[in-house]
């Protein structure tokens, strides 16, 4: 195999250095003297790479079926040529298939969830592979030739975009859907060879929200939302503020934003958008603080237990600055329904409890999984909390989270249940990544962890944790011709950043405001296209060859509203 970076060689340093200097703007704002609007694309033009000032890397793995099962065709990155997605970090080697999806007989495991900001290779050293087929070198990053009734194939991308956020689009470049060798039983049917592969294939593009490389419905899935209640979620004391801009929620209009407030926004889209998906779940609310000088035993419980009426969760999820306020700064024993806290900010926070309880909080989680889930149906578990677990005096024996989640996974008590954690602002995030990670497996898994230096960024983490609950989302389902031919057209499809939210990628405008920007701290996101050429499909397909490439373009959110680049 000839390395990616060997193709470009021809490009001299200059060159280079001109190419990615002609796109640093994406656009010119309105009243300002300067054009400091970054954008940066991970696309191939003749096999060479344009960047641009704002970090996006890209990684893939590809795979044909050719009736045998799926093997590896190219990947990114590939530290040894096989195909198969690889890495070497600190001297240990990670591969794709170390990874697999145990649930899903179909899948071959999952894009690397090791690869971050500070490991992914530029784009520039990826290796195209060899056409499985010919055994040539591939000319495009998807190269499709003797395909025959019954042939399949999948690529899934994982995007980080580092830094800054941004929104996204997909893009294809260089598409080439020729007749190629006129058979006699082609000419037949298509007398002038035409290149009908495209038109021919049935492909699907969709979020592969679990990076799984396989498209999946929804199953039934019981949830627990376990929340901090900590001071420091909401009192300006502990570093509850976050921003001294105004925040709406429900109808009430704030002066300034507190991390409870982005968790009420998040949590409550998280069971709306399930709601409106008609998704089959289960959903309760349980909460943990720490223990005031008053107290006997730490504040944790359950603020709202399993039910399968999201309106009722909606409703035990609201006024949660209050629900907060009331634990903490409550008097003894007090409980988020009692009406006796401070829920402003600014107010004298000295006498709160202190702490936080997070493994008592998952003990209380697991116990109303164990009382009231269903059989049959998935458990999950998703912690959020902005603090480091506390071991106080109160009466009640401190519970470890590492060791609470490890029971939770381990089905002790039953049932087993996947551990999802978000850890928010100066949170431990050791601790809580350790806890994380699917039922039935160890903890430490960072598919299952959310790192959210940003708590602004809340309300996202919920929307893309509730997409992976109900069916993924699907942006287009059609031909490949057409899939290409949208891809293709103009900046290409606008893609979503917070999947919850109600944008259709093909009809809505690229700056409606239901589109959201990707986050900006290196999470992985994946979005992938399957294909499958029918079995009765005809002749005319016949030495057929279809190549393409597909690449992304990212502008940076902040004074741009996802509209796109301004026409020159």
């Amino acid at each position: 195999m000839t390395n990616q970076s060997n193709r470009i060689s021809g490009l001299s340093r200059r060159k280079v250095l001109a190419g990615l200097g002609a796109i640093g703007v994406a656009s010119a704002g309105a009243g300002l003297g300067t054009t400091a609007y970054f954008s940066d694309e991970e696309r191939f033009t003749d096999n060479t790479l344009t960047a641009g000032n704002l970090d996006l890397l890209v990684d893939w793995q590809q795979t044909y079926d050719f009736g045998d099962g799926h093997q590896f065709v190219s990947a990114h990155p590939d530290h040894d040529g096989d195909g198969e997605q690889s890495v070497e970090i600190d001297g240990e080697g990670f591969s794709y298939s170390d990874f697999p999806d145990e649930d899903d007989e179909d899948s071959n495991g999952a894009n690397l969830p090791v690869l971050t900001c500070e490991n992914i290779p530029p784009l520039s050293e990826a290796d195209f592979g060899t056409d499985p087929v010919t055994g040539e070198e591939m000319e495009t990053l998807v190269q499709l030739t003797d395909v025959k009734p019954g042939d399949s194939g999948e690529i899934t991308f994982s995007l980080h975009l580092c830094d800054n956020p941004g929104y996204i689009w997909m893009q294809a470049r260089n598409v080439t859907d020729d007749g190629g060798a006129a058979t006699e039983p082609e000419l037949l049917v298509d007398p002038d060879n035409l290149g009908d592969l495209g038109d021919a294939i049935q492909a699907r593009l969709w979020y592969d929200e679990d990076c799984d490389n396989v498209y999946d419905p929804a199953e039934p899935v019981d949830i627990m939302l376990t929340l901090d209640f900590s001071g420091s979620m909401l009192y300006n004391q502990y570093g509850g503020v976050v921003s001294s801009d105004e925040i709406q929620i429900n109808g009430t209009t704030h002066n300034e934003t507190t991390k409870i407030d982005l968790v009420e926004l998040g949590t409550r889209q998280f069971v709306d958008y399930l709601q409106s998906q008609n998704s089959d779940v289960q959903v309760g609310v349980a909460y943990f603080d720490g223990e005031g000088s008053d107290d006997t035993e730490p504040r944790t419980g359950i603020l709202q237990p399993l039910t399968s009426d999201l309106s009722v969760v909606d409703g035990a999820l609201s006024d949660l600055r209050q629900k907060l306020a009331n634990v903490v700064s409550g008097g003894a024993g007090s409980t988020p329904f009692d009406g006796d806290g401070d829920p402003d900010p600014f107010s004298n926070a000295n006498s709160i409890a202190t702490g936080t309880y997070i493994g008592e909080g998952v003990d209380d989680a697991q116990g109303e999984l164990d009382a009231n889930g269903r059989s049959g149906a998935e458990k999950r578990n998703i912690v959020l909390s902005d603090g480091e677990s506390f071991n106080g005096t109160g009466s009640t024996q401190f519970s470890s989270p590492t060791d609470a989640a490890d029971d939770a996974r381990a089905a002790s008590p039953s049932p087993a249940t996947d551990v999802y954690t978000i850890s928010v602002g100066s949170a431990n995030d050791g601790v809580l990544q350790s806890m994380a990670g699917p039922a039935g497996g160890s903890g430490g898994d960072l598919t299952f962890f959310s790192d959210v230096d940003d708590p602004l960024n809340i309300p996202t983490v919920f929307g893309n944790l509730a997409a992976q609950t109900v069916q993924e989302k699907v942006i287009m389902d059609d031909s490949l011709g057409e899939i290409l031919s949208a891809l293709a057209d103009g900046n290409g499809i606008p893609l979503d950043g917070n999947r919850a939210t109600p944008y259709d990628e093909l009809a809505d405008p690229a700056d409606d405001p239901a589109r959201d920007a990707f986050r900006g701290d290196g999470v992985m996101h994946c979005v992938a296209l399957s294909w499958e050429l029918p079995f009765d499909v005809g002749n005319e397909v016949q030495g057929d060859a279809l190549g393409f490439d597909l690449g992304f373009y990212t502008e940076q959110e902040r004074h741009n509203d996802g509209s796109g680049p301004t026409p020159a």
